[in-house]
C-alpha cells in the first residue's frame, strides 16, 4: 500500500482515478504476485506528471537523491521499508557503508546521505559514509544547514572487501549512479553485498530499455484494469547513433519527432484532447535533468543554434551523448504556489515511503523541470480519513489521487525489475 498524503491536484482525472479505486483489491494482489516473480530495486523514486487526461512516469531514478525532502512523519515509513529491505538482504546485517556522488561539497544532496544515514540507523544498523572520490584523502566532516552533519571517509580495499578504516560492512549502499562508469575499487566484491548492483548505473542502464519493460508492464496491467495502457504509458521512440553537430543526425532525429508526435495526434484525436501534443528529447542515459528538450514541432530541430546542440551532446561527468529517446510529453495539470509542479514519488523495496513535488516557476506545463531554479516542497500527510475511499467520486480526495500516484510509480518499479533482470550479467541464459 502507500501513505495518503494531501495533493495539489484537485480536479477530476476522468474515469482512471474511478476505474483503480474500484480494482484496488485486484491491483494489490497483482503487485503482490509480480513481487513473488521478481526482485524490486532496493530503492527508486518515479517522476509522474498528470495531464489530467492521462498519468503516466516520464522517468525513474534507481539511486535517488532528495530524501532529505521527505518528511519527518514519511521516516517511520521509510525506516520500515529499509528494515524489510535488508531483512530479506542480510537478516544478521550490522554495518551499512553508503558510497555517495563525488560531488561531495553540494549541502543539498549531502543533506539527502544525512537522512539516509538517519534512516538505516533507525532501521537497527551502524552506518558510514565512505567515498570513492580521489579528493577525499582523509576523514572529512561536513556541516550541513539545520545542524546536521557528514563525514566522509575515504573507502579501503582490501582483497574482495570494501569499507573504511577500522569499519567492515556486510552491505554497500550505492547513491553514485556511476555515469563516468563503475570504478574498479567497486568490481568484484564477492564478499558483500552491492545495492544497487552496478549495472544499474548510467555506463550499463538505458531509458529505452527501461520504457520498454514499463510498455510492456503496462499492457498487461491495462489488460487487467480494462483500460487503454496510453493512459499511463508515455509512447516513446529510440533514436541511435545521433550526433548533435552533424544535420543528418539531426534530420533523423526530425523524422522520429514526427513520427511520435503523429501517434500522439491520433490518440488525442481517439479521446477528443483539444491540447497540443509535443514531444520531449532525453539523452538514452543520463540523469540529473541534463540533455533534456522539449520539442513541439519537429521543424524547431533544424534551426537549433550552436549552444542548444552543444547543450545535448554532453550530460554528467563530460560523457557524450550517442543515443536518445523522443519521449511523449505529458502536460501537467499541478500547481503548488501558482508554480508548475509534478509529484516525485519515494520507494524502497516494494512500498511507498512519501514524496514531494518538484516546482518550477519560471517553467511551463510542457516543459522539463528538471532544471536549475526547480525547487521542492514536501508532500504532507492528508488528516483525518488516512485511507483511499473506494466510493468517493474522482477527484473528491487526495488520498485518492496519491493512491493512484503511488499505483502508476509501482507499475514503473516493476518495469525497473524486469529491466535490471534483463540487464544482470550473471544471470543464466536460456535457450
Amino acid at each position: 500500500m502507500v501513505p495518503h498524503l494531501i495533493t495539489a491536484l484537485t480536479g477530476p482525472i476522468n474515469e482512471l482515478e474511478q476505474r483503480i479505486l474500484e480494482s484496488m483489491p485486484a491491483i494489490e494482489r497483482w503487485f503482490r504476485l509480480e513481487w513473488m516473480e521478481h526482485t524490486p530495486p532496493f530503492y527508486a523514486s518515479v517522476d509522474i506528471r498528470n495531464a489530467g487526461f492521462k498519468l503516466a512516469p516520464v522517468d525513474t531514478n534507481l539511486f535517488p537523491g532528495g530524501w532529505n525532502n521527505l518528511t519527518d512523519e514519511m521516516l517511520p515509513l521509510a525506516v520500515q521499508a529499509a528494515m524489510a529491505a535488508i531483512e530479506k538482504i542480510c537478516p544478521e546485517a550490522r554495518n551499512l557503508l553508503i558510497i555517495p556522488e563525488n560531488h561531495s561539497r553540494n549541502t543539498f544532496y549531502l543533506s539527502s546521505i544525512a537522512q539516509l544515514v538517519r534512516i538505516f540507523n533507525m532501521a537497527g544498523l551502524n552506518v558510514r559514509v565512505g567515498s570513492i572520490s580521489p579528493d577525499v584523502k582523509k576523514t572529512t566532516t561536513i556541516e550541513l544547514p539545520h545542524g546536521d552533519k557528514v563525514v566522509l571517509e575515504p573507502v579501503v580495499r582490501s582483497r574482495h572487501r570494501l569499507g573504511v578504516k577500522h569499519f567492515d560492512p556486510c552491505t554497500i549502499l550505492l547513491n553514485n549512479d556511476l555515469s563516468a562508469g563503475p570504478p574498479g575499487i567497486l568490481e568484484e566484491l564477492y564478499e558483500q553485498y552491492l545495492l544497487p548492483p552496478l549495472h544499474a548505473g548510467w555506463s550499463v542502464r538505458r531509458k529505452s530499455r527501461h520504457f520498454q519493460s514499463y510498455e510492456e508492464v503496462a499492457k498487461r496491467f491495462g489488460k487487467m484494469l480494462g483500460i487503454d495502457p496510453w493512459l499511463i504509458n508515455p509512447l516513446f521512440t529510440p533514436v541511435r547513433g545521433v550526433d548533435f553537430n552533424e544535420d543528418a543526425s539531426i534530420e533523423q532525429l526530425a523524422t522520429a519527432v514526427d513520427a511520435t508526435l503523429a501517434k500522439v495526434r491520433r490518440k488525442y484525436k481517439e479521446y477528443g484532447i483539444n491540447e497540443k501534443p509535443f514531444a520531449v528529447v532525453k539523452a538514452d542515459n543520463g540523469t540529473y535533468g541534463m540533455g533534456i528538450m522539449t520539442v513541439r514541432d519537429a521543424k524547431e530541430l533544424a534551426g537549433l543554434n550552436r549552444k542548444a546542440r552543444n547543450k545535448m551532446a554532453v550530460i554528467k561527468d563530460g560523457q557524450p551523448v550517442h543515443d536518445v529517446i523522443v519521449q511523449e510529453g505529458v502536460l501537467t495539470q499541478e500547481r503548488v504556489h501558482q508554480a508548475v509542479a509534478e509529484p516525485v514519488v519515494y520507494m524502497m523495496d516494494r512500498y511507498v515511503v512519501g514524496g514531494f513535488y518538484r516546482i518550477h516557476a519560471e517553467r511551463g506545463t510542457d516543459e522539463n523541470l528538471n532544471a536549475p531554479g526547480a525547487s521542492f516542497v514536501p508532500l504532507a500527510f492528508q488528516h483525518g480519513a488516512q485511507l483511499p475511499q473506494p466510493g468517493a467520486r474522482p477527484g473528491a480526495s487526495a488520498p485518492n489521487r496519491f493512491y493512484m500516484y503511488g499505483v502508476v510509480a509501482r507499475v514503473a518499479l516493476v518495469a525497473a525489475s524486469y529491466e535490471l533482470e534483463a540487464t544482470d550479467p550473471d544471470a543464466e541464459v536460456y535457450d
